[in-house]
């Protein structure tokens, strides 16, 4: 049925496109925001993965055995891009004169929820690994792709996505350890197999479906 829906897609059909968007927008969403740890940055990588993804229909062929993992594959190269593009404004910032002060509006900020604090000291602990160890965490633990999906949307070996994993489960266990220590009112990420829950809802618009090109 599967393969049905993708030569549908391959020859442009929009409404079956609007079905894949359907059933995987939520999961790639999620990777998103458990990768950034911006809300709105992942509605953004979001879109533009399934831009990508409408771009690129002609590669759904026999050979791509999971959408799924296809679709999350698209959206950890935008994650790549989007990193780079910040690193260049990070860099261009930098050189600029330092900006006036501002007055301070701290007290006016509360009620931070718990499920924000689990995702910032999980994403500042992620951002530790490197960028290889990262992507296998996200995608095995946090999207939930099996091993064989994994390396096929990364196109790597099986073996180096179980490698690269154990690798960043042990980083990690230090680096959430070392993140609580020096925020101790931090909340330590929940859930089985590491998920962090809460992750909102996913904003799925009509638009986005009828804006494809």
């Amino acid at each position: 049925m599967e393969s049905a829906l993708n030569e549908r897609v391959r020859s442009g059909d929009r409404a079956a496109f609007a079905e894949i968007f359907d059933e995987h927008a939520r999961v790639v969403y999620a990777h998103a925001v458990r990768t950034t740890g911006d809300w709105a940055l992942a509605e953004d990588v979001m879109s533009l993965t399934f831009l990508e993804a409408w771009r690129l229909r002609d590669k759904l062929r026999e050979e791509v055995r999971s959408v799924r993992a296809w679709l999350l594959g698209i959206a950890t190269n935008v994650l790549r891009n989007i990193a780079r593009t910040a690193r260049r404004h990070r860099d261009a910032m930098s050189r600029l004169p330092p900006p006036e002060s501002l007055p301070d509006f701290s007290d006016e900020v509360v009620g931070q929820m718990a499920d924000a604090q689990r995702l910032t000291v999980a994403v500042r602990a992620l951002r530790r690994l490197k960028r290889s160890e990262r992507e296998v965490f996200t995608l095995v633990v946090w999207s939930g792709l099996g091993y064989a999906a994994t390396a096929e949307a990364l196109g790597i070996p099986v073996g180096t996505v179980r490698s690269r994993l154990s690798r960043a489960r042990e980083k990690l266990r230090k680096l959430v350890a070392e993140e609580l220590a020096v925020d101790p009112h931090a909340v330590e990420p929940s859930g089985e197999n590491g998920h962090i829950t809460g992750s909102g809802p996913v904003p799925v618009r009509a638009s986005q479906r009828r804006g494809t090109r």
